[in-house]
C-alpha cells in the first residue's frame, strides 16, 4: 500500500479510520475528565477554603489508583472486549465527575479524586480495540495517533477549563466545568457503544484461557512476572508515605494500609499461580509460546518515557519562571511546549517503528532522549530562552517517539492478552512518574534531568535484549484449530 494511500485513510472516516478516531475520542474524554481539577485548584482552593497541604493530597490521590486500574482493566477488556468495556468505563467516569463537581467538603473531594484516578486506565481498552483492526505493518502509527491525539485531553482541560468556569462565575464556576465534562463522557458512552465492534467482519476475538492474572508460558516467565509485579506495589507504597509527609494520614493507619498493600501482592501471587500452575505439570508447545522478557523491558522503558513526561509537565513552568525570571503565564506556555509535541511524536515514533523496524526504532528514541535531558540539565539563565525551548523540545520529540515505539511492539506479543500487557507496561509509565517525581523533591531540576537521563540510558541498554517481531504468533481457535497472524 501506498504512503499517500495509507494517508488517506487514517484521515477518512470508514472503516478501521473510524474505529481509530471514535476510539481516541474516548481516550481524548477520559483523560479529559482525569485532568479537569488540574487547572481549576485555585478556584477550588478559593471556594472550599482548602490549604496548600490538601491542594498537594489532591494531586497525589489523583493518580494513585491508576496503576492497579491500568492492571484491572487490561483483564476486564481482554474478557469483555474493547467496546463494552471503554463504554461502561466512560459512564463511570461521568458518575465520578458528577460525584466531584457536587463534593461539599475536602474528604468528598479526595475520595472523588482517589476514585477518578481509576479513569486514567482508559488508555489500555484502546490499545487491544486498535490492534484488532490494523496489521503490523501500519499497527504503530495507528496506535501512535491513538496516543498522541487522546493524551491532548488533559492540555484541553488546561486552556477550556478555567475560561468555562469563569463564564459560569461565583463560587460555583469551578462546579459547572467540571460537570460539563461529565456530561460529555456520558454522551460519548452512548455513542461509542453504537459506533464500534470489537474486531473486523469475520475476524475472531480471542480471549485469554484463564482471567484473574497474566498467563505467561515458562516456569522462568512465571517468577520473573512476580518480580515484576513488585515495584507497582513499591510505587504505591510511596504515594502513601508522601500523603503521610503532609500529615494527612496518621502512622497506624499509613502501617495498615503497607500490610494491605503486601497481603494484596500475596494474593495476586496466588491470582498468577492459578492461572499458571498446569505449566508445573506440563510444558506449553513451543509455537504457543511468548518470552515475557518482552513485556519487562518494553515495561521498564515506558516507565522512563511516559514517566519523565508527566514528571517534567508539572515541573517545567515553574523551572522557566525561577531560570529565566519571567512571568508564570509565560512559563506556562514554554512549560506546555514539552506536552503539545506528544502529538506529532507518538505518532512519528509508532511510523518510524513500522517502517524501520521495532527494535533498532527504539533504542535510537531512547538514545536521543536521554541525550536531550543531559543538555536540559546544562540549562542556566544565561541560555537564550529560544535555544532552552529548542533543545526541551527536540528532547520532547525523541520521548514521545519512543513512548510510540514501545506501544508499536506491545499488541505484537500475544494477541488474547494485549490488554494485560498494555495494563502492565501502562502501570509502569505512572511507577516511572511517581518514582521521579519523588526524586524531584529532593534534587535540584538540573540533577533531576541527570537523573531521568541516566533512567532512560538504562532502558536504552535494556532495549538491545528486546527480540524484533517476525513472522507471526499462533493463536487458538474456539473451534481448536490454530490462526497464525502477522506481526511483521
Amino acid at each position: 500500500m501506498s504512503t499517500s494511500s495509507m494517508r488517506a485513510n487514517f484521515l477518512s472516516f470508514t472503516g478501521r479510520a473510524k474505529i481509530l478516531h471514535t476510539t481516541w475520542l474516548a481516550f481524548f474524554v477520559t483523560f479529559l475528565v482525569w485532568f479537569n481539577h488540574a487547572p481549576l485548584l485555585g478556584l477550588i482552593q478559593e471556594s472550599m477554603g482548602l490549604s496548600d497541604q490538601q491542594i498537594k493530597t489532591l494531586l497525589i490521590l489523583n493518580v494513585a489508583l491508576t496503576i492497579p486500574a491500568r492492571i484491572v482493566t487490561g483483564m476486564l477488556v481482554d474478557v469483555y472486549g474493547p467496546r463494552k468495556t471503554y463504554s461502561v468505563m466512560l459512564l463511570a467516569t461521568a458518575g465520578l465527575c458528577f460525584f466531584f463537581a457536587m463534593a461539599t467538603s475536602f474528604e468528598a473531594l479526595a475520595l472523588a479524586r482517589f476514585l477518578i484516578g481509576f479513569v486514567g486506565a482508559g488508555f489500555v481498552i484502546g490499545i487491544r480495540m486498535i490492534s484488532e483492526w490494523y496489521p503490523a505493518k501500519q499497527l504503530g502509527l495507528a496506535e501512535g495517533i491513538y496516543k498522541g491525539m487522546g493524551n491532548v485531553g488533559s492540555a484541553v482541560a488546561a486552556l477550556t477549563l478555567p475560561t468555562l468556569a469563569l463564564m459560569f462565575g461565583g463560587d460555583d464556576g469551578w462546579r459547572y466545568a467540571t460537570g460539563l465534562t461529565g456530561v460529555i463522557a456520558l454522551i460519548y458512552a452512548g455513542i461509542y457503544y453504537i459506533s464500534v465492534t470489537d474486531t473486523p467482519v469475520g475476524s475472531t476475538y480471542f480471549k485469554p484461557n484463564k482471567s484473574g492474572g497474566l498467563e505467561v508460558t515458562s516456569k522462568r516467565d512465571f517468577f520473573f512476572s512476580l518480580l515484576m509485579n513488585i515495584p507497582m506495589y513499591g510505587a504505591m507504597a510511596v504515594l502513601t508515605w508522601k500523603v503521610t509527609l503532609l500529615g494527612l494520614l496518621t502512622g497506624f493507619a499509613a502501617n495498615a494500609i503497607y500490610v494491605g498493600l503486601i497481603a494484596l501482592y500475596i494474593f495476586q501471587s496466588k491470582q498468577v499461580y492459578k492461572v499458571n500452575k498446569e505449566l508445573f505439570h506440563k510444558p506449553v508447545d513451543e509455537f504457543l509460546k511468548y518470552n515475557f522478557k518482552q513485556v519487562a523491558i518494553l515495561s521498564i522503558a515506558y516507565a522512563v518515557t511516559f514517566g519523565a513526561e508527566l514528571a517534567v509537565v508539572s515541573m517545567l513552568p515553574l523551572f522557566f519562571r525561577d531560570i529565566f525570571l519571567i512571568p508564570m503565564a509565560l512559563a506556562g506556555i514554554f512549560g506546555a511546549s514539552f506536552a503539545i509535541i506528544d502529538v506529532l511524536s507518538c505518532p512519528s515514533g509508532g511510523w518510524i517503528s513500522d517502517t524501520f523496524g521495532r527494535k533498532k526504532s527504539l533504542i535510537i528514541a531512547l538514545i536521543g532522549a536521554a541525550v536531550g535531558f543531559f543538555v536540559m540539565s546544562l540549562i542556566t539563565g544565561e541560555w537564550p530562552i529560544s535555544l532552552a525551548v529548542l533543545v526541551i523540545m527536540v528532547t520532547s520529540f525523541f520521548l514521545g517517539s519512543a513512548a510510540g515505539c514501545v506501544f508499536a511492539m506491545v499488541p505484537l506479543i500475544r494477541r488474547r492478552l494485549t490488554g494485560q500487557i498494555a495494563g502492565m507496561v501502562g502501570a509502569y509509565g505512572n511507577i516511572g512518574a511517581v518514582l521521579f517525581l519523588t526524586v524531584f523533591s529532593f534534587v535540584s531540576p538540573s540533577v533531576f534531568f541527570v537523573v531521568i537521563a541516566c533512567g532512560i540510558t538504562i532502558a536504552a541498554i535494556a532495549s538491545f535484549y528486546l527480540d524484533e517481531p517476525k513472522g507471526a504468533m499462533a493463536e487458538i481457535m474456539p473451534d481448536g484449530t490454530v490462526q497464525m497472524i502477522d506481526v511483521h
